[in-house]
């Protein structure tokens, strides 16, 4: 099985936390760097931009978007998960424009199991309902 070459990169930044108000920490305003929210701190949403950046550090190409759906049109689709793929996930509404992206660890019967950036306002492993995920994502050219 091919590694998820990006998955490293995400795992050393486990622990990465937002700041109070009035704080903003820096390494998460540079996750914005390649995105549309460039220069942004770290109150505005980030999954996405941590995802960007991660793809980056690997040497590929992300969607360059802070909206956590534009990963729909990223790369390929997978009929099923596989290792540090990315996932993308609803929120609230189905059919808006809310989401949340991270990387597959795993699932079980209810939830999916994701590495991710600001999950409880951290990088850190969190679970989702399965029911939720709107798709799941691998770089186009990596080989699978």
């Amino acid at each position: 099985m091919n590694e998820a070459v990006w998955m490293p990169v995400a795992e050393k930044e486990i622990g990465i936390t937002r700041f109070p108000a009035g704080q903003s920490n820096p390494r998460i305003t540079q996750y914005h760097e390649n995105t549309n929210v460039r220069g942004y701190d770290d109150k505005v949403a980030w999954c996405s931009s941590f995802a960007n950046w991660c793809m980056q550090q690997a040497g590929i190409s992300g969607t360059g978007s802070a909206l956590a759906r534009s990963w729909l049109e990223w790369g390929m689709p997978l009929q099923q998960p596989r290792p540090g793929c990315v996932v993308v996930v609803t929120r609230e509404d189905p059919k808006g424009w809310k989401g949340h992206v991270g990387f597959y660890l795993r699932s079980d019967a209810e939830f999916v199991y994701l590495l991710g950036g600001n999950q409880l306002e951290q990088v850190r492993e969190h679970f989702y309902p399965l029911a939720d995920v709107l798709g799941y994502r691998w770089p186009t050219g990596q080989a699978l």
